[in-house]
């Protein structure tokens, strides 16, 4: 699922690169320490910026949070997207996540504007 969003979004005109979300925890003993969490796709477009996650299937709220949790450490105000197998009817969540099902944003040229 993953190689056919790459495509897509370079069909679109995107240029595309894997995103690197690092921030800093304390430890235990105080420490701290630098973590790193992996945003799929940063899709890029002239002034546009998207972040894309794929998603084979959000069955949990744990698998939920494994999904977005960079994007919770990501401050701007760009666009985040979360790509499901699933057909489903495009929402946002509570912090204006979009979820969408493949064929939907396969489909539809502006899916990612919903």
């Amino acid at each position: 699922m993953e190689n056919v969003i790459y495509n897509e979004l370079l069909l679109r005109g995107f240029s595309v690169d894997v995103g690197i979300v690092e921030y800093n925890i304390k430890t235990a003993d105080g420490k701290s320490k630098q973590l790193q969490l992996e945003v799929d796709f940063v899709a890029k477009r002239g002034s546009q910026r998207y972040y894309v996650q794929s998603a084979f299937a959000i069955s949990s709220e744990e698998k939920h949070k494994q999904e977005t949790k960079a994007f919770t450490r990501i401050s701007d105000s760009f666009k985040k997207i979360v790509v499901v197998r699933e057909d489903i009817i495009p929402w946002h969540d509570d912090n204006g996540v979009l979820y969408i099902g493949i064929e939907q944003f396969l489909l539809e040229e502006n899916s990612m504007e919903l």
